[in-house]
């Protein structure tokens, strides 16, 4: 393995970073991109992925970081088939038995890090038991417990949704059995990425859990724009809010548009959708008189610059584990809006340094819009925003260091 560049002193904790695909490239994958240089000064960093992409290739190439990943990048099944024979972990259990690189290697870590999503756990197939395993489970698999993603764009489940919780029971039961097992074994430890999430650990799983939580980065979102920050990034004009997250009914993409209703205010969303789901937003949005934007995927510099030039950063999403979006929004200064739900508690002080808002009053949305527009409002949330950010620690040292933590608490010091 290639070391890292590393502090004085005797050797340090051999840490695999993982996770199976970097793909979607949603807040998971960038928390993990800002967190592994501080993680790479405490610990001798390998890096394991059965999909990598180009923003981690250069990353490690730049830290001097061992990147581990089949000849041939894996990408989870699709289709209804392969969600009920659960077909995507076994997959992706043969993905990485086909690094030999890896496999060869695994037995001489102190301790994996092992980041939630499609492919993730499949590794753990691999681990041998006396190699200590810290789990960040960023939510339960919420395909297989909740039924939110078998709801389409609007809301109208996809098909029955007993039907749908019947078909995936083994998928379900697989999913349980892992993190159960991962739990029994005496060198591990599961956090989840809130307070919220740890509760849900408990109530899908029945184990208990830690929390590790995100980070942000001020230098990423900053409080005055830089030179190397774009202009006109937004391809409308007029007053507009943001949103975040892959357009789907768990995002809430659809009912942010009907609050906006008679609100004169456009919704820029970013993180784009198939092509389906997005034309019929486009028709939803002409229907109720709303503007819309559609973008992608969006650099850090470019998603600041659409921040600082919103009226408000919005999200409606059903059960959002953390959601970085609203610390994002507050150390730019723009103000947060988001729905009294999930992980947004954790990061939003209603009437402080933003607002959490009930679903199903637009009433008060809009008041919370008019409020936006008042400067002294707009000043005091993003400074008490920032404020709590200091305070919680929410920036990569803070991050590694409680890793740090929890894998000494796992392999002793």
């Amino acid at each position: 393995m290639t070391g890292n560049r590393g502090g004085q002193g005797g050797p340090r904790t051999r840490l695999l970073v993982a996770k199976g695909s970097f793909v979607a490239m949603g807040g998971a994958e960038r928390d993990l991109l800002r967190n592994l240089p501080s993680i790479a000064e405490l610990f001798d960093v390998s890096v394991a992925t059965l999909a990598s992409v180009k923003e981690l290739d250069s990353l490690c190439e730049d830290l001097g970081l061992d990147l581990m990943c089949p000849d041939s990048s894996w990408s989870a099944p699709q289709g209804a088939l392969s969600s009920v024979l659960d077909s995507g972990m076994d997959s992706a259990s043969r993905a990485w038995s086909s690094m030999d690189n890896l496999i060869e290697a695994i037995g001489d870590f102190d301790c994996i890090h092992l980041t939630s999503g499609d492919g993730s756990l499949a590794l753990l197939d691999h681990v041998p038991d006396d190699v200590a395993v810290h789990l960040h489970l960023l939510e339960p698999h919420r395909g297989l417990h909740e039924d939110v993603l078998h709801r389409g764009i609007d809301g109208r489940p996809r098909r029955s949704l007993g039907l749908t919780r019947a078909m995936l029971s083994r998928a379900r039961r697989r999913d349980i059995s892992a993190v159960r097992g991962l739990s029994g074994r005496k060198k591990s430890s599961i956090s989840g990425n809130s307070s919220y999430t740890a509760g849900r650990i408990s109530e899908v799983y029945g184990i208990p859990s830690g929390v590790l939580m995100p980070s942000v980065v001020p230098d990423e979102f900053p409080r005055e724009a830089d030179e190397g920050e774009p202009r006109g990034v937004m391809e409308m004009e007029g007053e507009y809010v943001v949103t975040v997250g892959r357009a789907s009914w768990a995002k809430g993409t659809w009912e942010a548009i009907s609050m906006l209703s008679g609100s004169g205010v456009s919704l820029a969303q970013v993180g784009g959708g198939s092509d389906d789901d997005l034309q019929k937003l486009r028709e939803h949005a002409m229907s109720e008189g709303v503007g819309v934007w559609f973008a992608p995927r969006l650099s850090s510099p470019e998603m600041s610059s659409l921040y600082r030039g919103a009226l408000a950063v919005v999200s409606m999403a059903h059960g959002e584990p953390f959601g970085l979006t609203p610390i994002e929004a507050q150390s730019v200064g723009t103000p947060a809006l988001f729905v009294d739900e999930g992980g947004f508690r954790e990061t939003v002080s209603d009437g402080v340094s933003g607002r959490l808002l009930p679903r199903g009053s637009f009433e008060q949305w809009h008041q919370a819009l008019e409020d936006a527009r008042e400067e002294g409002n707009r000043s005091l949330w993003a400074t008490n925003g920032r404020s709590s950010i200091s305070e919680a620690r929410l920036g990569p040292q803070g991050h590694s260091e409680r890793l740090a933590e929890i894998v000494d608490g796992i392999i002793g010091d």
